[in-house]
């Protein structure tokens, strides 16, 4: 049923509590899972800014920024994709930079994914109090089955 599953995380404790429901979904046939990790591009504008305001040359700053947390990303992945190996998943890790849901639903259709698992809210929730906002967005815009899974 769900071959293959795109489980898209910010390393927030609710999408990591998604992994168990991964797992669970191994003896429903669940083969591969593509783990997505989304550099929010706005948000790092946002610091350049900043920075610019500092004194701060930008091109540098915005360089140093992206490789500090791509390596930072591909360091809490490890763990994850270790894990879901280990339970016998074929895994692919992809880090990338843009904004995180246009960029979750785009990979969802590339890649022809079965279903999309993620966290109801990531580290930030401030502006939605029910669901988050990327995870809101995925919901009302996917065209494959969307399994949310809520913190406690």
């Amino acid at each position: 049923m769900f071959e293959k599953i795109l489980y898209p995380t910010d390393f927030s404790d609710v999408s990591k509590k998604a992994l168990a429901y991964i797992r669970g979904l191994k003896a429903a046939g669940a083969r591969q899972v593509i783990i997505l990790h989304i550099i929010n591009e706005k948000k790092v504008e946002y610091v350049a800014q900043g920075a610019a305001w500092a004194g701060v040359t930008v091109a540098d700053f915005l360089r140093q920024t992206y490789q500090r947390l791509e390596e930072e990303a591909h360091e809490a992945v490890r763990p994850i994709e270790s894990a879901l190996k280990e339970a016998g998943f074929d895994v692919r890790v992809m880090v990338e930079k843009e904004n995180p849901y246009t960029r979750i639903l785009e990979v969802a259709e590339k890649e022809d994914v079965s279903a999309i698992i993620l966290g109801s809210h990531g580290r930030s929730n401030l502006r939605s109090m029910l669901l988050g906002s990327v995870s809101e967005c995925v919901i009302r815009h996917s065209k494959q089955p969307v399994i949310v899974i809520k913190r406690d």
